[in-house]
């Protein structure tokens, strides 16, 4: 059962399952402060739940919690909130803290569709030097979600994040090599990151030959990107 319409609830379309629930649906902005947007998905959440509370409850939560520019911040305290309420009232759950996913389509103001858009566009790109962003395949998502569910890693958070934090510089960088390219780049001496810890889903990087971090970017721009 999936619920959601976005990039993550995608990703399981093809691969539902009658005894899990898949909620990928709800307040993805991290910017969003509309106290009716929390509680809608706050209601969908206890509802989905209520009406399922034989299935196993999968919940795509955010790698944004461990950011401490936005600790305080509603969207961080409203995913926290979500990932307790699930605590309780689920018998069977598996929180997924996600950090950047990129897939087929999704918000077109996602990091990696906001650049490529600029790159066709010939726009110059802001290039905060101090920032890292941590990219993933959303297919690497879907397949480690079914690797912790057939494993029966059950009622725990586990972080799902590539190995390596990419500098935004870095990206640019590697996208360059990629397309045989020029950017237009202002750089800004600003920005931050932080690093998120992966032990669930380090092996699954190794086994699957996924450590080189260029390449894994490479291939992520040959399977969306291809201009």
């Amino acid at each position: 059962m999936i619920i959601g319409r976005g990039l993550l609830a995608s990703i399981f379309f093809e691969n539902d399952r009658e005894d899990t629930v898949f909620f990928a649906s709800g307040v993805s902005n991290s910017l969003e402060s509309r106290p009716e947007e929390f509680l809608r998905e706050e209601n969908l959440i206890r509802k989905t739940i209520g009406e399922n509370n034989d299935k196993i409850f999968v919940y795509f939560s955010t790698c944004s919690v461990y950011d401490s520019s936005k600790t305080g911040s509603d969207y961080v305290l409203h995913k926290v909130k979500m990932e307790q309420i699930i605590k309780n009232l689920c018998d069977r759950y598996l929180i997924l803290r996600v950090s950047n996913a990129v897939g087929q389509g999704g918000n077109p103001n996602l990091l990696m569709n906001y650049l490529i858009r600029s790159i066709r566009n010939n726009e110059t790109i802001n290039v905060h030097t101090k920032a890292t962003r941590n990219l993933i395949d959303a297919e690497d998502i879907k397949k480690i979600t079914f690797n912790l569910l057939d494993n029966q890693i059950l009622n725990k958070i586990v972080n799902v994040a590539y190995i390596q934090n990419y500098a935004i510089i870095e990206i640019l960088e590697i996208i360059e090599r990629f397309y045989d390219t020029k950017l237009d780049l202002n750089l800004i001496k600003s920005g931050s990151g932080y690093d998120i810890n992966v032990p669930d889903v380090e092996e699954y990087f190794r086994n699957n030959g996924l450590t080189n971090k260029e390449s894994y970017l490479c291939n992520i721009l040959q399977k969306y990107y291809s201009l």
